[in-house]
């Protein structure tokens, strides 16, 4: 065999088959749909329906059931900051983690961070009323102090190119504004947050990112009706 048609195991394993079960507007879908953009990855999108969901989906990802699920050369990767460190891993081009472990630890921690706190209080923001409401918004503005001292003397999170921690807060940059639009509240300004401010723009222009953005006018829709559920339940009966 000539030394152009031999190919390595791991050649192999890039090259095979990759498909991403998805919804067109999940802000986890769309973290790991920003990263094989980013990396020039080739995979084929499978849309769900997530109140009809697919046979494949649920085989796939039994225990959740939810989106997004990565199928990479058969084999299903569940969860997306997990599928996101597994695209680093795999395809070494244009890289999303730090090179140095203390520094990929902390992209990890401050990753999981947004999951565990930022979003959750938030939703909170977003779905309560009132005094409930009022003391939501503290934390949540609690929360992205502590996400706005990270992007100290930085354009990302990453430094000057977008990483894993900048697509695990990429639904900042068109989730929020959408939250206080629906609910009437304001969550950053420029006064308490102008880093934020200032990379919510950086990375809403990138243009891998912008070309994946879902309709607002959809977005709008989608979570007015969430809006109305959750506040139509906090209501006094």
């Amino acid at each position: 065999m000539s030394s152009s048609a031999m190919v390595t195991a791991n050649q192999l394993i890039i090259m095979a088959e990759l498909k991403l079960f998805r919804t067109s507007s999940s802000p986890f879908v769309l973290r790991v749909v920003w990263a094989l953009d980013l990396k020039g990855i080739q995979y084929d999108n499978i849309f769900e329906d997530l109140s009809n969901k697919s046979s494949l989906l649920l085989q796939y990802n039994p225990i959740y059931k939810k989106v997004p699920v990565l199928v990479h050369n058969g084999k299903p990767l569940l969860e997306s900051l997990v599928i996101l460190e597994y695209i680093d891993e795999i395809w070494k081009q244009t890289p999303i983690l730090p090179e140095d472990p203390s520094e990929r630890a902390t992209a990890r921690f401050w990753a999981k961070f947004g999951d565990d706190k930022v979003l959750p209080s938030i939703w909170n923001a977003f779905i309560k009323q009132g005094k409930d409401q009022e003391e939501a918004i503290v934390t949540a503005q609690e929360n992205l102090g502590c996400v706005e001292r990270q992007l100290t003397g930085k354009k990302f999170f990453n430094g000057e190119t977008i990483g894993l921690v900048d697509l695990a807060f990429g639904w900042l940059a068109n989730l929020l504004s959408v939250f206080e639009e629906v609910c009437g509240v304001t969550l950053i300004d420029h006064e308490k947050f102008p880093l934020l401010l200032e990379w919510i723009q950086n990375f809403a222009d990138a243009p891998i990112i912008k070309e994946s953005w879902p309709p607002r006018d959809k977005l709008i829709t989608r979570y007015q009706a969430f809006h109305e559920v959750y506040t139509s339940k906090e209501a006094p009966k």
